[in-house]
């Protein structure tokens, strides 16, 4: 987050951009593999699986195998697949599909000791296939845990149910369930704060917060191996705290993986998900571990075979906020000077109303501007932004302290609203709360409104 420099009142705030960083982790759920050769044909073959697993209720593995020339589904594949999580493998199984797409569905359920597949067999190779009235279906302890599972797949028949294929090569598609884990850690005066590590990769140990340095560290295994890096497109990981732990509220974070600083882009900061939590995203792009991978080597230390990371809380702050509406229609971007909010000490909101899809300001937008406090509203004014960027000035009395909504309602007359939010606590010096939701387009297309809870001390 780049800080705003020559703000003035009448500024209009340029917009700050996000990558795609609203992603989920490794292969979105789905990994593809590339330049399968099979008997002079090019293959590419996709795995597919839900994001996790309800206990007891179906979900379904997809496998398709479609030739590259003709970007059709190759017919009559037998896959001999195995399943590995941990190291540890579940199993290897041949399976068939006449058409190139192959359904799996999984019911995981706990309490057996192993797996039932059903469906018919064929008499060549024992291949399991599916029927419309007899599907194949896996019941049983399946995808129970989360973290990385690695699929080893050969192809063993193409074309022909009985041209049999022997060492076509073995390929490899890694996918993952999300994991969502609780550490119980200590605040600075030995309270209990629990934290929680959502991991879209793989499973987080050695979890740790440390309330002297402001820091959380926790590992999680990784292949760094051209081999395996070349086919994920971005780990995603969040560390998720109360709202109310001050002690770690910060108004920007920087992250570290194996001592390696990343990006900023790599690291946002999200309040509107959860109601209680403040969630720290880290989204490692396949050009950022590329580059990480490239700074290890310089060193003359081999490798590692994890990654480690360290995330530590910032002092710095950076205008504009952003929030958009609930539809995304409108976005508004919002700053205020003097940057600490003091009572008596005359405040200009300055503002943005912007087009949610294009980020071009709107002229003349109708707008009402409203201050809440404990619930009450303390101020309301209405007026239009003639070219889009406005300001309105405001002054807290010493009895307006606490938490304060800055709220934009019927923006262009169409009823949307959003909102901001400060804290006053001029006992304890002045501390601001800015809370702000922005949207992250990720590269599959789907969006999410994120929010920023950032905090100042003076």
């Amino acid at each position: 987050m780049v800080p705003l420099k020559n703000f003035g009142i009448f500024a209009l705030v340029a917009c700050l951009l996000f990558p795609a960083s609203s992603v989920y982790g490794h292969g979105f759920g789905v990994d593809t593999i590339s330049s399968v050769d099979v008997q002079g044909k090019q293959l590419t073959i996709s795995v597919e699986m839900p994001m996790y697993f309800e206990k007891d209720q179906e979900g379904q593995i997809t496998i398709t195998a479609t030739e590259d020339e003709t970007k059709e589904n190759a017919k009559n594949i037998t896959f001999l697949i195995g399943l590995f999580h941990k190291d540890d493998m579940i199993f290897r199984n041949y399976f068939f599909t006449d058409n190139g797409v192959l359904p799996i569905k999984i019911t995981p359920q706990q309490g057996y000791d192993n797996f039932v597949i059903k469906g018919e067999q064929d008499s060549l190779l024992g291949a399991w296939y599916g029927t419309e009235s007899n599907p194949i279906e896996i019941v049983g302890p399946l995808f129970t845990s989360g973290g990385l599972y690695n699929f080893e797949i050969e192809v063993r028949t193409i074309d022909e149910p009985t041209n049999i294929i022997e060492d076509s090569g073995i390929y490899n598609a890694d996918l993952s369930l999300i994991e969502t884990i609780s550490f119980m850690q200590q605040d600075e005066d030995d309270n209990p704060v629990e934290f929680r590590s959502k991991s879209y990769f793989d499973t987080v140990t050695n979890f740790e917060y440390d309330p002297i340095t402001k820091e959380v560290t926790f590992e999680m295994p990784f292949d760094w191996s051209e081999k395996q890096m070349s086919h994920i497109p971005v780990v995603h990981v969040e560390t998720h705290f109360p709202k109310d732990f001050v002690e770690f509220l910060s108004p920007s974070y920087s992250a570290y993986v194996n001592e390696i600083e990343l990006f900023n882009s790599s690291v946002s900061i999200d309040d509107y998900s959860e109601d209680h939590e403040r969630v720290v995203h880290l989204v490692l792009l396949q050009d950022h571990l590329r580059y990480m991978k490239n700074e290890m080597k310089k060193s003359e230390e081999p490798l590692s075979d994890k990654m480690s990371f360290r995330l530590s809380a910032s002092e710095s702050v950076s205008f504009p906020l952003e929030a958009y509406t609930k539809s995304e229609d409108f976005k508004v971007n919002l700053a205020w000077d003097p940057i600490d909010v003091e009572p008596d000490v005359p405040t200009n909101f300055i503002f943005t109303i912007r087009d949610g899809k294009t980020n071009d300001p709107l002229r003349n937008s109708e707008y009402t501007f409203v201050i809440i406090q404990n619930g009450q509203e303390i101020h309301r004014t209405s007026g239009t932004a003639q070219i889009g960027g406005e300001f309105e000035k405001f002054t807290f009395s010493e009895d307006q302290t606490g938490p304060t909504i800055i709220k934009f309602e019927n923006i262009r007359n169409t009823g949307q609203e959003t909102e901001f939010a400060l804290v006053v606590v001029p006992e304890f010096g002045t501390v601001v709360l800015l809370i702000f939701s922005i949207s992250l387009l990720a590269v599959i297309g789907f969006s999410r409104k994120y929010a920023t809870f950032s905090l100042i001390r003076t």
